[in-house]
């Protein structure tokens, strides 16, 4: 059974999320540590749960999203994964933390790129990787299907969906993404979103005023 432990980081307020099971090894997806004490607060749960990092991984490389990954790459060794459509985000780090008027460290580049059909695996788990544009070029969505969660970044959220007004994001495919590609699971199926509370496909399929 995968285990989810959510942090709340940055000026943003971005989501950041540990997944282990019981062999220990873990994934850190959309490290968004951008200070000292969010940066210990990650390494000191790792630490007290023996974990250990396995993959890094993005659901799209918006500022608020990459923030600590080139921090979690070198404390962990282990290399980034993103979809080869956000590429182009990621690489506008600097001018996009300028233009906020903060200090982001330079992402580390991918070595490694993830489609959907791909599978990640890390201890005795697995996760299906959805391809849901909209949001961002490149935006994927992380899936359970034994433990029936999704996490979905910045795609879908409680009563909302993803912005669409930054370079790269259209809202025709955002809304065909969730319809096609996350409104097609149960409604039990679990949705741990890039900001915000947690919420259900069932209950955003019922609820979501933009859908």
């Amino acid at each position: 059974m995968i285990l989810i432990r959510v942090f709340v980081f940055n000026p943003f307020e971005e989501n950041t999320y540990i997944l282990y099971d019981e062999t220990k090894e873990c994934v850190i997806i959309d490290p968004g540590c951008s200070n000292p004490s969010e940066k210990k607060e990650l390494v000191d749960f790792i630490k007290e749960e023996h974990l250990t990092p396995v993959k890094l991984l993005n659901t799209h490389c918006h500022i608020d999203h990459v923030f600590g990954n080139s921090f979690v790459a070198k404390k962990y060794t282990i290399g980034l994964e993103v979809h080869k459509d956000d590429l182009q985000v990621l690489h506008s780090l600097p001018q996009v933390s300028h233009l906020y008027g903060l200090n982001a460290e330079e992402s580390v580049e991918p070595s490694g790129f993830l489609n959907e059909g791909d599978k990640i695996k890390f201890g005795n788990s697995t996760l299906d990787i959805l391809f849901c544009p909209g949001h961002s070029p490149g935006s994927l969505c992380f899936m359970s299907k034994e433990d029936k969660f999704i996490i979905s970044g910045d795609v879908l959220f409680y009563g909302s969906i993803g912005r669409t007004d930054l370079p790269g994001g259209d809202h025709e495919t955002l809304l065909c993404s969730i319809r096609e590609k996350l409104f097609v699971l149960d409604d039990d199926v679990a949705v741990f979103p890039g900001h915000g509370q947690e919420t259900s496909i069932g209950f955003e399929k019922k609820n979501n005023l933009f859908l």
